[in-house]
């Protein structure tokens, strides 16, 4: 058995001996957060993504309570989830397990023996911490999906739409003479960059000019006969995931989009030697925010559904895919999913696919079942 000492986040290495705080409840409470951390970033996990998120949740947790976590009882966090669903009528079930999954980490790593934070309480304060989260007062994960059910493909009709309306809006912009014209071409090329390879937020804007490639297989695609992802979603504790995501023929009309962005568009934007392949006017690489913005500047322009984002555009690729009859494991490796599950997730192919594939298999099962009896 490791010694507490031994341990990133161990209470002997946070707290001083022989020191006496003036506030010891609040000098404890922050090392225990501060030595959570330590033992978070031993795993290699993110700090914007993941330690942040949770520090602030058991400080806001700590914060209703109005009590330390050697305090804590299973009540006061049933009590935080009422308040929060009550507070928060769109607060969802996968918000309120991922809520109830980073309070359960922290209690058990100060109820941890090898990190000797139960010692220390009960000598400071005379309470130890206890895990507050059991089986009987969290979510139960009995649903393969459960993210927003307004989250859907695009049909084709409202793809085009959405182009049409991002082509539009430079139109619109030169005939009003105002400034904006530039970065509307930006970002219509942009959008159909994320349907055309049904990509990530971060992947697309993550691009560099050296991440285009050719395809000898298909060499009227020139350089964009495929893209080299290297900002991918990772697992935990992991660098993000690479991979290569092929120009299938069906989209093909964003070789020449793309062309047309990084010869016409792009040097006017004055960036030099900078290697991104979408830029700013201020010569830095877009952000991700600014992507939603411009993906939500022409479904308005379109006038599509509020709940559509820019996200939804991959769920499009996915089942669009789907329905060109690409091969599962295709799909699979073009959206980087690790497991087909996931893939299915995303699809949602239309009525009339269905019907087409049911005609065909019928078809091969039964001979002539169509033909017109005479």
């Amino acid at each position: 058995m490791a010694k507490a000492a031994d341990l990133a986040g161990a209470a002997r290495l946070m707290l001083v001996d022989g020191i006496s705080y003036l506030d010891p409840e609040p000098a404890v409470f922050e090392a225990m957060l501060e030595g959570w951390t330590k033992q978070q970033r031993a795993r290699f996990l993110k700090w914007d993504g993941t330690i942040k998120p949770r520090l602030s949740l058991v400080r806001r947790f700590a914060e209703y309570s109005n009590q330390y976590p050697w305090q804590w009882q299973s009540v006061e966090f049933e009590a935080f989830i009422d308040h929060l669903r009550t507070k928060t009528p769109t607060f969802t079930v996968s918000s309120g397990r991922n809520y109830q999954n980073h309070l359960r980490l922290f209690c058990e790593y100060i109820t941890d023996p090898r990190y000797g934070w139960m010692s220390v309480c009960q000598e400071r304060f005379g309470e130890v911490p206890v895990q507050i989260l059991h089986e009987w007062n969290t979510v139960t994960h009995v649903s393969e999906y459960e993210g927003d059910p307004s989250r859907r493909p695009l049909t084709y009709d409202e793809i085009q739409d959405l182009f049409d309306a991002a082509d539009g809006r430079v139109e619109e912009i030169r005939k009003h003479g105002r400034k904006g014209a530039l970065t509307a071409m930006r970002d219509s090329a942009l959008l159909k960059t994320y349907y055309a390879y049904g990509m990530r937020r971060r992947e697309n804007v993550g691009l560099d000019l050296a991440d285009l490639r050719r395809n000898a297989k298909a060499p009227q695609y020139r350089r964009h006969g495929a893209v080299f992802v290297r900002w991918g979603k990772s697992s935990k504790g992991s660098p993000p995931k690479r991979r290569t995501i092929f120009t299938v023929p069906e989209m093909d009309w964003i070789v020449d989009d793309l062309d047309h962005y990084l010869t016409e568009v792009r040097p006017r934007f004055n960036v030099g030697k900078h290697p991104a392949i979408w830029v700013t006017e201020r010569a830095g690489r877009l952000s991700r925010r600014s992507a939603n913005e411009a993906f939500e500047a022409a479904r308005q322009a379109a006038d599509l559904p509020e709940e559509l984002e820019l996200h939804c555009l991959r769920h499009s690729y996915i089942t669009h895919l789907t329905e060109f009859d690409c091969p599962e494991r295709f799909v699979q490796d073009q959206a980087g999913h690790g497991y087909a599950s996931t893939t299915a997730l995303y699809t949602g192919v239309s009525d009339e696919y269905r019907n087409r594939l049911l005609h065909k298999k019928l078809g091969q099962r039964f001979p002539g079942i169509w033909e017109d009896p005479k």
